[in-house]
């Protein structure tokens, strides 16, 4: 039996009173934060707009049902590698209660799904008409990382199998030959490739590149992001188009017409940190309602919470998950204060750049990614 329940979204307020709490060299001018997430949440509705627009589109239509049978596919294989026999859980949000933070049901029964569920009520897309909001990239992106899908260099934590899926918001349809960056930190909240209190500029833990198919789909094989102070649970996503590919597995050149973090809701990500390593993190939670970037806050307009699966009876089976992620092609993000690289990692190593840090107003504490961009 596939037990039921999805992520939620919910409307609440933005949080700025005090001084943000983040990795070392971080500052945030909570004022200009304001500015962005008002402005990001018009950007949202926009393309929202425009995804309404094609949504019910013969070829739309035909797109969604091939990414049904894709993740149903994906999650057997999945199971089959990692030897799981034991029963698969999805959990559900009911999508008619928004302002309801993040109501999640539990009960097996009480959802009346059984093995005869259609796949395309377990493995739909929640943002297949909502476009995922433009995001500051923080203060720890790094470039040159390689082209890889397996991306967890013998970090431990819970197995993540995130798939996303970039669909353009004029046509509904995906989207080729994107070239996308993630990363997140580690179970403790560390991040790999920069200095200001990190692993080091020799480190490339929890980061890769990979391309979209013909689906628009990329996968990475990671681990579920720990905490750090002042920053949400979430992962980081940075697209490129019209790229070089080089000889030594990377990527150069192109425009950034995406840049975006995916959450995760506070039930799951307190289920995983109850779980080592992520029970030895002394850093303070912050929750989704209390990040700075008010990622709960335009209701139905985007949805940055990832659908996910339990691989197996327990967390510690893994966890599959995925998302679709609305895009703009023409734009280009390389030139914008949302831009923000902190160092280049190239065949002799890291190397930082003059400036890892944006905005104003002092930061402190440790561990982190997610600065402000400059106003």
């Amino acid at each position: 039996m596939v037990y039921i329940a999805k992520v939620a979204a919910a409307i609440a307020a933005v949080c700025f009173a005090g001084s943000a709490i983040a990795h070392p060299g971080e500052h945030h001018d909570h004022s200009a934060i304001k500015r962005e997430v008002k402005a990001r949440d018009q950007f949202a509705a926009a393309g929202k707009r425009s995804l309404n627009a094609c949504s019910n589109s013969l070829k739309a239509r035909e797109f969604n049902s091939r990414s049904v049978a894709r993740r149903a596919e994906r999650a057997r294989s999945l199971r089959e590698r990692r030897g799981i026999t034991t029963k698969a859980k999805k959990y559900r949000r009911d999508l008619a209660t928004l302002e309801v933070y993040e109501a999640v049901d539990h009960n097996e029964t009480s959802l009346g799904y059984t093995t005869a569920t259609p796949e395309a009520t377990i493995f739909s897309a929640n943002t297949s008409c909502i476009l995922a909001p433009e995001n500051t990239d923080g203060p720890y992106y790094v470039t040159g990382e390689l082209i890889r899908e397996n991306v967890t260099e013998g970090q431990v934590g819970i197995p993540l199998y995130l798939e996303v899926q970039y669909v353009d918001i004029n046509t509904c349809l995906p989207i080729e030959d994107v070239y996308v960056d993630i990363w997140n930190c580690n179970a403790t909240g560390t991040y790999s490739g920069v200095e200001s209190g990190q692993a080091g500029l020799d480190t490339t833990f929890l980061r890769g590149i990979q391309k979209t198919d013909a689906e628009g789909v990329v996968t990475f094989e990671t681990i579920f992001p720990g905490h750090y102070d002042g920053r949400a649970t979430h992962t980081h996503l940075l697209a490129h188009q019209n790229v070089s590919v080089l000889a030594n597995g990377t990527i150069t050149g192109g425009t950034v017409p995406h840049i975006g973090q995916v959450f995760y809701n506070e039930v799951l990500r307190s289920a995983v940190e109850a779980t080592y390593p992520y029970n030895t993190n002394t850093q303070a939670v912050t929750t989704n309602a209390d990040d700075m970037w008010s990622i709960v806050g335009a209701g139905t307009t985007y949805d940055p919470f990832p659908e996910y699966l339990y691989l197996g009876d327990d967390i510690t089976d893994g966890l599959m998950a995925w998302i679709q992620v609305g895009m703009n092609t023409t734009a280009d993000q390389s030139s914008s204060s949302y831009y923000s690289v902190a160092a280049n990692y190239e065949a002799d190593g890291g190397h930082a750049t003059t400036s890892t840090t944006t905005g104003g107003g002092q930061g402190g504490g440790q561990g982190g990614n997610g600065s402000a961009p400059a106003s």
